[in-house]
């Protein structure tokens, strides 16, 4: 981190040359962003610093694609070897064929769970006890 300057601090002296100075006063405006101590004139020479060093990044960018040799002509890749009788699909295939069946697992889960709690008694509803059942087919 930075440490606080003083707002009527000056920038460091820059050095020989127009990148090492733009890059002396990108640093010492960043510092002054971080700090929260940066004006206004200040932010919009910090805008346009980095709006030149993306151009320059860019024009470099494009200068090394243009220099770079054109890739050699490659031969094609080998065709993929064909499935096995006994497996027509691939493995992309069976990816969705597992993703299907989770998911009419999940559906099936979510049935059962629903039928479940449909049969469960209700709070109000008290089942009948298994001693009164069984004493009342005894007595008659």
């Amino acid at each position: 981190m930075y440490a606080p300057t003083p707002s009527s601090a000056a920038p460091p002296a820059p050095s020989p040359g127009r990148d090492a100075s733009r890059n002396v006063r990108y640093a010492y405006l960043v510092g002054r962003l971080r700090n929260r101590q940066i004006t206004m004139e200040e932010a919009t020479e910090l805008f346009t610093i980095m709006q030149s060093m993306i151009q320059t990044s860019e024009a470099a960018r494009a200068a090394m694609l243009r220099i770079a040799p054109p890739p050699s002509a490659a031969p094609p890749p080998p065709p993929a070897p064909p499935a096995p009788p006994g497996l027509p699909m691939s493995g992309d295939d069976m990816l969705l064929v597992g993703l299907i069946g989770m998911g009419a697992g999940a559906g099936l889960l979510a049935a059962m769970t629903k039928r479940f709690q449909e049969a469960a008694p209700t709070a109000g509803s008290t089942p009948p006890s298994r001693s009164n059942v069984v004493s009342s087919t005894r007595k008659g």
